[in-house]
């Protein structure tokens, strides 16, 4: 089998959840061509079964023909054969599919994730984020997976319906009235399931919103008392969730009622309508024993059928939420952005003649508030206001609009890959993956071509004391954000992971605001020498990286107040208040 990743998703057809299936099983049609092959032959060779049986009966123990029966005693022996084979087949083939499409999706929803920045944590929470990521994606691919068994069992249905037509027509005519009955009744139920369950699944991706919320936020409720409040809407929240699960289980106990009984009594119908028959000398006795085999044997098809249905209506509701996500827009768009001179189509070109190494460094300006990070300069960045200290490092991150202007071109009319390859921005929020700390800080590309440099990139950050004091060193493991690790900790380790990128522009928001004065400082010392020659903005309040900066711009109500030297503002009135408010803090 072809593996399963893939390095580049493509680009899915986001108009309709419909249309986003089909877009999947276009990419793994391969798999899912043979595991539909597979299934209808591995159904075919089941549903072949109960003739050949009727067959031995009648020509082998009734015929007394010894040679019949050893014959038709074979044919079962081949056809249980065949379906082993083909359904080991059928298996490998649907779990290709489904991981394929599972693992695309989970692709498709992080790249789009990546390019959304920040406008993604504005437009839909963590809880629902999460889900698409991990409950969706799996309900996609068990779909795709359900669709070879699915084939099967309709070509099987169809066939054992015109096998007992051709024998006799009363039950051959009993079990096609019988079976679209059954998926009426299905259907019937199964709608109502459909609005139930997508009606839980909002619940749910709310309550994962708020546990996530509770769980990040857990040392401050802690410290302001509010774990029992914190709670007890939790509980509220959980309660509602499991009223909603309960309905929605209500008509899934019905569906699963009606899979068994729908079935039991038309094989009971099938079971006493052929005894009739056979006594009336209408049908053999190894026709009987046909009838009654595939009265047993449909129940298995028909319960695929309705199993396949059930998986389809889930698989159709996350793609829904997947389709939503993905055609979610940057609040920096394609088309929106600053006025200037360049296209978009020169763009790349004239950027690139501004890298610090291939002609004169280029500065960065945000146009809504005036601030303008020097090339090759240590720009510190001081808000009074933490709200407007976010917003001003999205737009120099290209993440909203207007986005800022670099070596004159506005960063959302270039390729977001390309801006972010040249500006990096690296907020307190950053989240630090799950592995060794090796893997989450060190890219194997920079293992490559900059060796030795993940050792400055901590020392840097004053964070080689902390790999000093793992038992493995880089190669220690540890759990999914580094919960292991204080707060200071794990902002030492975010910045030596920005300083590693090494991209033109860093952006770093509030990134000593968890560490003791003393790190703090040498921090400070050292973010200086590392990042000398490069553009660097530093939004801080700390005195430490005032010092160490080379220009102090200071914002207020998001506009350009003041700028200059640190010890020049201090005779500000209004930038004294802010900085030593931190600095006695």
């Amino acid at each position: 089998m072809r593996p399963l990743p893939d390095p580049e998703p493509g680009t899915p057809d986001v108009r309709s959840p419909l249309r986003y299936l089909v877009w999947l099983a276009g990419h793994t049609r391969a798999a899912l061509f043979l595991g539909v092959v597979y299934g209808i032959a591995c159904m075919l060779a089941q549903a072949l079964v109960p003739l050949a049986l009727g067959r031995a009966v009648d020509r082998g123990l009734v015929d007394r023909d010894t040679t019949a029966l050893w014959t038709w005693a074979g044919a079962v022996l081949g056809l249980g054969v065949l379906q082993a084979v083909t359904s080991i087949l059928r298996d490998r083939c649907s779990l290709t599919a489904s991981l394929a499409a599972s693992y695309r999706t989970v692709q498709l929803v992080t790249r789009h994730a990546g390019l959304l920045g920040s406008t993604l944590s504005r437009r839909v929470s963590a809880g629902e984020a999460l889900s698409v990521g991990a409950v969706d994606a799996t309900r996609i691919g068990r779909a795709l997976e359900i669709l070879a068994h699915g084939g099967g069992a309709l070509v099987a249905v169809c066939v054992v319906a015109a096998v007992m037509l051709a024998t006799s027509w009363q039950l051959g005519l009993v079990v096609l009235i019988g079976v679209p009955v059954m998926a009426w009744a299905v259907g019937a139920v199964i709608r109502p399931l459909h609005g139930r369950q997508e009606r839980l699944r909002d619940e749910q991706a709310a309550l994962t919103s708020r546990a996530v919320d509770v769980v990040g936020g857990l040392r401050v409720l802690r410290g302001l008392g509010g774990e029992d409040t914190a709670a007890a809407r939790y509980r509220t929240d959980s309660e509602r969730v499991r009223g909603s699960a309960v309905r929605a289980a209500r008509l899934e106990s019905l569906l699963g009622a009606i899979q068994e009984l729908l079935p039991g009594l038309l094989m009971v119908l099938v079971v006493w309508l052929g005894a009739r028959l056979v006594v009336g000398d209408r049908i053999t006795v190894g026709q009987l024993v046909v009838f009654y085999t595939y009265a047993v044997f449909l129940t298995t098809p028909l319960r695929l059928l309705t199993v396949t249905a059930d998986r389809f209506t889930r698989a159709f509701v996350a793609a829904g939420r997947v389709t939503r996500l993905l055609s979610l827009e940057r609040d920096a768009g394609s088309e929106g952005g600053s006025a200037g001179t360049g296209t978009a189509g020169d763009a790349p070109a004239r950027v690139h003649a501004g890298r610090p190494g291939t002609g004169a460094p280029s500065d960065l300006v945000d146009p809504v508030s005036g601030v303008r990070l020097r090339a090759g300069a240590l720009t510190a960045v001081v808000c009074a206001e933490a709200d407007v200290a976010g917003a001003l490092a999205d737009r120099l991150g290209g993440y909203a609009a207007p986005a800022a202007r670099y070596a004159g071109i506005a960063l959302d009319t270039l390729p977001p890959d390309e801006v972010r390859r040249r500006v990096l921005v690296d907020d307190h929020d950053a989240h630090l993956f799950s592995g060794t700390l090796r893997e989450t800080l060190e890219p194997a590309q920079v293992a490559r071509d900059r060796a030795g440099a993940l050792a400055g990139a901590l020392h840097s950050a004053s964070a080689d004391d902390i790999v000093a004091g793992l038992p493995a060193g880089l190669d220690e493991p540890f759990v999914q954000g580094g919960r292991e690790f204080s707060g200071g900790q794990r902002q030492r380790l975010r910045l030596a992971r920005a300083l590693l990128a090494d991209p033109e522009v860093l952006v770093l928001v509030e990134p000593t605001s968890a560490v003791d004065a003393h790190t703090e400082a040498r921090i400070a010392r050292r973010l200086a020498r590392a990042r000398e020659g490069r553009t660097t903005a530093v939004f801080t309040t700390s005195p430490a990286l005032l010092n160490a900066a080379d220009h102090v711009v200071h914002v207020v109500h998001g506009r350009l107040r003041a700028e200059g030297t640190h010890a020049r503002l201090l005779a500000d009135e209004a930038y004294r208040t802010v900085v030593l408010r931190e600095g006695s803090a």
